[in-house]
């Protein structure tokens, strides 16, 4: 990404982006379905406050033409809206693109043909949300056209909340995963850990159960378990020490395969907490993609989509019993999945419905 200029946020964009989540940090659902938009549509994404800055330049980043990114000099969400009205070009927009609640008062600076809600987790029951979050998100839906879930069980929710609401789970973009040298050397960083590994990459925070990880490496000290990810409202205190226990910090999107190859098993040691009773894990078909027999905890959607080709646990018991005795047959099915499971299908789903409405 590059430095924007002031000028160049004043140009026009047909759909403004709203995100809790910064652009360069862990790729996922916003980064795949705005990258796809920004094909037929220019796009600015908002990102929460950074706070004010001595600097005369605005905190704007091109991710490329046709998506700009927007990091607002204020302290506070209620000084954004304000703050956008004096800063951009125009106060009518085609679409806006909500992936938090948290942004509402925006809709008392700033006009859209379309409002969309793509509602990708319960912000709500995460750790540290703030208390507002209900009643922003109940207007939001007052006033949202459509709304988008990131999976079932959040679909199940917010239907009953909205008159317009589509199920669009966690796609994957297989071409990404399978298109590495699998006989490409491997980092420096994960090469010299012994195999078997059992490995997770994402966010590390509360909705990783530590003392599952914890557990399950002390049954099986001859496992390598690989956690790679950045910390999120947790600190590097509040993780489990084992010598078989291994943090690789974050790492790129593009980076992501080739460290899939390494892992023996893919697992999801999930939490089964008000911060995962909805979510719908983008890694799931990631790790499909790398034909690596998983392993997850009993989450809602993984168990109701994916019991018949994944290993599900619940105790460090159950997990050394999914390594010594994984599913059989799980590479056919992963196959079945992956051909009508798709970022482009999904986006393109999205984009028609959007174009509908306007």
């Amino acid at each position: 990404m590059k430095l924007l200029k002031n000028t160049h946020l004043h140009s026009h964009y047909d759909m403004i982006v709203f995100c809790h989540l910064r652009w360069d940090f862990v790729y996922q659902r916003p980064q795949h379905l705005i990258s796809r938009l920004s094909k037929n549509l220019k796009i600015l994404v908002v990102e929460e406050p950074v706070g004010r800055t001595d600097h005369k330049e605005l905190e704007g980043l091109a991710v490329s033409e046709s998506i700009h990114i927007l990091r607002p000099t204020v302290d506070n969400m209620n000084e954004l809206g304000a703050f956008l009205k004096k800063t951009l070009k125009t106060q009518v927009f085609s679409f806006g693109w909500f992936y938090s609640a948290a942004f509402v008062d925006i809709l008392n600076y700033l006009d859209f043909g379309v409002i969309v809600y793509d509602c990708m987790d319960e912000l709500s029951l995460f750790k540290g949300a703030s208390p507002e979050l209900i009643a922003q998100e109940k207007y939001l839906l007052s006033t949202a056209d459509v709304v988008f879930t990131g999976g079932k069980s959040l679909y199940e929710a917010k239907k009953e909340k909205h008159h317009n609401v589509y199920c669009f789970p966690s796609s994957v973009d297989q071409n990404h995963f399978e298109k590495n040298d699998k006989n490409a050397e491997l980092p420096e960083d994960i090469q010299s850990i012994p195999a078997p590994i059992v490995g997770y990459y994402g966010v590390i925070d509360e909705r990783i159960d530590l003392d599952l990880l914890e557990m399950s490496a002390l049954k099986m000290p001859e496992i390598s378990f690989v956690m790679i990810g950045p910390l999120c409202k947790i600190g590097e205190e509040d993780l489990p020490k084992a010598k078989n226990i291994f943090y690789l910090g974050m790492k790129t999107y593009e980076q992501l395969p080739t460290y899939l190859n390494a892992f023996d098993f893919a697992m999801m040691p999930f939490a089964l907490n008000d911060s995962t009773k909805f979510i719908s894990p983008t890694k799931t078909l990631e790790y499909m993609c790398a034909n690596k027999p998983i392993i997850s905890t009993k989450i809602k959607d993984v168990v109701r989509d994916y019991s018949e080709c994944i290993n599900l646990i619940e105790d460090e018991n159950d997990f050394k019993e999914a390594i010594l005795q994984p599913k059989s047959n799980f590479e056919d099915l992963y196959n079945e999945i992956l051909e009508r499971t798709s970022w482009d299908i999904t986006a393109s789903k999205m984009y028609k419905i959007i174009k509908e409405i306007a």
